[in-house]
């Protein structure tokens, strides 16, 4: 193209863009409009991509994660029932045991004799000493009820008889010594009134007077005193007549008084005797296990708490559970337990025994307590609060753990 050519070019554009300057304005606005229109649209479609990308990313993610449908806590082998401890009766202070009649892992049934404490010999004397007083009593009832022997009213009726001879001859005796006495008085006054007036004429001194004076006297008390012996002669023999005549009715006669005391009397040694013979069995300690459907159960000492010679211990002598059925103790967090109820299916494993235990909850504890079972992860909460959940043992599982008790087990209850 030559310089002329181009000039000519030059120009014509020069004139065209001046008479269309207006259109290529409009033109350029709907092209920007148009580009902000494309982008809007690119952001949203682009959030809207990465929304459902999470929200496939979400629903793998539920996928991978297993559902959990187990409960998985602590627990402890247990005999059905916990243990117990067997110690003395309350009411006997101080025992010390004389004999300790069983060893750990022994079988006793209810009723056996545990351990015998040493104030048996004691006891046992007490027993005897009132079984004798109940034979005393009745051999005493029995010779009330028969009354007294012939023999013995014929001799008290002649103790009757001899004390009353012995009263009539006394009296008689003591009759003639007053007699004797009043004359005596009588010739002592008749001896003083001669001399008295004798003494009033001057025939005699003052002297001889007195003394007949003192004579009278004399007589006169020992007449005096005459008098009342034989009043109590006459009291004194009266009385002795009257109560041998008392002792003669009395052992003639049964009476039904004498009778009733005699028999309340042998009652009162009957209850005495009771009394010993239950203080004596406070000396056996026995395993009084509980019953099911009028059953005894058997027990196994677990453990011995006091040997022979010992004081018994706070702890009892022995613990004794019913280890042919054993059960499962498992602290359930309290955040769980509204997941389990009674029926529900339990996997018991241990690190000391290589088998699984399987069980069924029995029930579930009725409060909150604090974790007793120790979590072999360090990182575990010490200070968790539980309810315990009582799970009864299969028969294979409860013979597998009939000698472990207090084992501790790692429980999954499935809900």
């Amino acid at each position: 193209m030559n310089l002329g050519a181009l000039n000519q070019a030059t120009n014509a554009a020069s004139s065209a863009g001046t008479t269309g300057s207006g259109e290529r304005s409009s033109f350029r606005w709907g092209w920007i409009l148009a580009a902000a229109l494309l982008g809007a649209t690119g952001i949203f479609g682009w959030r809207a991509w990465q929304l459902r990308a999470a929200q496939i990313e979400a629903a793998k993610t539920e996928a991978a994660i297993p559902e959990i449908t187990t409960v998985t806590a602590l627990g402890r082998i247990e005999p059905v029932g916990e243990l117990v401890n067997v110690t003395a009766p309350t009411s006997v202070q101080e025992s010390r045991i004389g004999e300790l009649l069983v060893a750990e892992g022994d079988v006793v049934q209810a009723g056996d004799v545990i351990a015998i404490l040493d104030n048996r010999d004691r006891l046992q004397a007490a027993l005897q000493r009132a079984q004798q007083q109940v034979v005393s009593a009745q051999a005493q009832q029995a010779q009330i009820e028969a009354g007294a022997k012939s023999g013995e009213i014929a001799a008290q009726e002649a103790e009757v008889s001899r004390l009353e001879a012995e009263r009539l001859g006394n009296l008689e005796t003591q009759r003639a010594t007053i007699a004797r006495v009043q004359a005596e008085v009588n010739n002592a006054r008749v001896d003083f009134e001669r001399y008295e007036s004798l003494y009033q004429r001057g025939a005699i001194s003052a002297s001889e007077r007195d003394a007949r004076r003192l004579t009278l006297t004399t007589a006169e008390q020992r007449l005096a005193e005459a008098n009342a012996g034989l009043s109590r002669l006459q009291t004194t023999s009266t009385q002795q007549i009257s109560q041998a005549r008392s002792t003669l009715d009395r052992i003639a006669e049964v009476r039904p008084v004498d009778v009733d005391i005699a028999r309340a009397e042998v009652k009162s040694a009957e209850v005495a005797v009771a009394e010993a013979q239950a203080d004596l069995e406070q000396a056996f300690v026995r395993w009084l296990g509980p019953s099911e459907g009028g059953s005894p159960r058997v027990g196994q000492v677990i453990e011995v708490h006091t040997y022979a010679g010992e004081t018994v211990s706070a702890e009892g002598i022995v613990s004794i559970g019913q280890t042919q059925q054993m059960m499962a103790v498992v602290e359930v967090y309290q955040d769980d337990i509204d997941k389990i109820e009674p029926g529900q299916t339990v996997t018991l494993t241990s690190t000391a025994i290589s088998d699984t235990l399987e069980g069924t909850v029995q029930r579930v504890g009725l409060q909150i307590g604090q974790q007793q079972g120790v979590n072999e992860d360090p990182t575990a909460n010490i200070d968790a609060k539980v309810v315990d959940v009582y799970v009864e043992l299969d028969a294979n599982s409860s013979e597998r753990t009939a000698n472990l008790t207090n084992l501790q087990v790692t429980a999954s209850i499935e809900f």
